[in-house]
């Protein structure tokens, strides 16, 4: 029987250590699947970043990614001296779930910090200070009225909600809200659950269009979509005051502090507040992109070469966004375009390679994508010994910047150095780079001489990089 007991009492013993049973002790991490810090981050070199489509966050305007949450994630990413990696997320009520499947490092996201969600993940500082309104449609015939008939006809308190129902997400901040204000009104507001996809631009346009009578919006966001749906009313606080921040794991102690010290630099730079402007204070700018043709939120379009880019994509055998970034690098889609060296048009060929081409006119989209093109199957089928098809897009695209003998001045001097000339990444594109020191561009096995190395190996990363942005964005 002493056997048994002794048994027994191990087992709770292991059983404790296990789940740690400690009175007051938070338990959040142990729901976490990993436990990855800066260290891991910084020998990774990526910081992975759970990110969202709004009109505010992270979306495409003119081939070109912007957004608040996409600009101070660059920046963090410069601060911590990694790569940037994105994540766009599907569900906004999943995000957090991300975060605790490892999947990323940091969520990125308008998140108010509650009481609720510090018992789930850590915080960073505050980025800034908003509180929710009620956003509610006006009368269709608002205009005609006077405004104190507008106001007889909305919403103007709270306890006006009781018997009436409010749309929004499940897992949001607004649920918690109107859960809470039910209690102190004394009356039961319903709570309609709205697809967790729904991002709050979304949300914001449904009320507008009459599918949904309410829902909450930050006021900072509010503030913005007024200037676009004039017949929404966001003049009814829900809510005190209430910092939002970004999301991480509470294991990732040293990004947390990282993040926090960064925050607290940037937060003393004029830059800080003129990015949180850009996007929250100039209606006139988020009316623009909203309403243009090339707002891929909206419209899935790069830019209105979009067909005649995949004509001629077809061509060469390339991914469309693909030869759709490089175009953007050229010339950011702007048919008039021309350089300081006499190249023009939205391809910027030199007048020489457009004539030898067929280009008649180098402002034509159509005349100049098709020899643009052309010249790069050319340049493509001369690296025919490059087998990775990766890597033979990297070398034709570097061509076509420098060109193409300066490439084989590189191929040439990463063989002499014991690096593989059919590899541009680490390899051919580090001697590139080389060519422009007199000891390399001096040495035998160098033809053509000195080039400004940085600008052709800038040019392939910059365009695989806006690429990446187009294939999440674009299908």
């Amino acid at each position: 029987m002493k056997n048994f007991y002794r048994a027994l009492l191990l087992v709770i013993l292991i059983l404790a250590s296990c789940n740690d049973f400690r009175p007051g002790k938070r338990a959040v991490s142990k729901s976490f699947t990993v436990d990855r810090d800066l260290k891991q981050i910084k020998k990774d070199g990526k910081l992975k970043a759970l990110i969202a489509y709004s009109a505010t966050s992270y979306f495409l305007y003119r081939g070109q990614p912007m957004g608040y949450e996409y600009e101070l994630l660059r920046r963090l990413a410069d601060h911590l001296e990694v790569e940037l990696e994105l994540k766009v997320t599907k569900n906004l009520d999943e995000m957090l779930a991300e975060l605790k499947n490892g999947t990323v490092d940091i969520v990125a996201h308008a998140l108010a910090i509650t009481a609720e969600r510090k018992k789930e993940v850590a915080f960073s500082d505050f980025l800034y200070i908003t509180e929710q309104m009620l956003v509610q449609r006006k009368p269709a015939n608002w205009r005609k009225m006077t405004l104190d008939q507008i106001q007889r006809a909305i919403i103007t308190d709270p306890i006006q909600l009781i018997g009436d129902t409010v749309s929004v997400r499940k897992n949001s901040s607004y649920f918690k809200r109107i859960k809470n204000l039910s209690k102190e009104i004394g009356g039961e507001i319903i709570i309609d659950t709205l697809d967790g996809n729904l991002s709050t631009d979304e949300i914001i346009k449904m009320v507008a269009e009459g599918s949904i009578k309410y829902t909450l919006a930050d006021k900072n966001l509010a503030t913005i979509n007024a200037s676009y749906y004039p017949i929404l009313d966001f003049q009814v606080p829900l809510s005190f005051s209430q910092r939002i921040a970004w999301a991480l794991r509470p294991s990732a102690t040293k990004l947390l502090k990282a993040t926090n010290t960064w925050i607290q630099k940037e937060k003393k730079q004029p830059d800080y507040y003129v990015i949180y402007n850009r996007y929250f204070k100039n209606k006139r700018s988020y009316r623009r992109r909203v309403n243009s043709a090339f707002y891929s939120l909206n419209q899935k379009q790069i830019s209105k070469y979009d067909l005649i880019i995949k004509e001629n994509s077809r061509n060469i055998g390339w991914d469309w966004r693909l030869l759709a970034s490089l175009i953007y690098q050229e010339s950011q889609f702007d048919p008039e375009a021309e350089s300081w060296s006499g190249a023009k048009g939205l391809m910027q060929m030199m007048p020489a390679t457009a004539e030898e081409m067929g280009v008649l006119n180098k402002s034509d989209p159509q005349d100049i994508i098709r020899g643009g093109s052309n010249y790069l199957k050319r340049l493509y089928d001369s690296f025919e010994n490059i087998t990775d098809s990766v890597q033979r897009i990297k070398f034709t695209m570097a061509s076509y910047n420098c060109g193409y003998s300066h490439v084989l001045d590189a191929q040439n001097l990463a063989s002499i150095n014991g690096l593989e000339s059919t590899l541009w990444d680490d390899h051919v594109e580090n001697m590139i780079v080389a060519l422009s020191f007199p000891k390399n561009y001096n040495h035998e096995v160098v033809k053509y001489g000195y080039v400004r190395g940085l600008e052709p190996f800038q040019y392939v990363d910059q365009i695989f990089k806006r690429y990446e942005h187009y294939r999440k964005f674009i299908d």
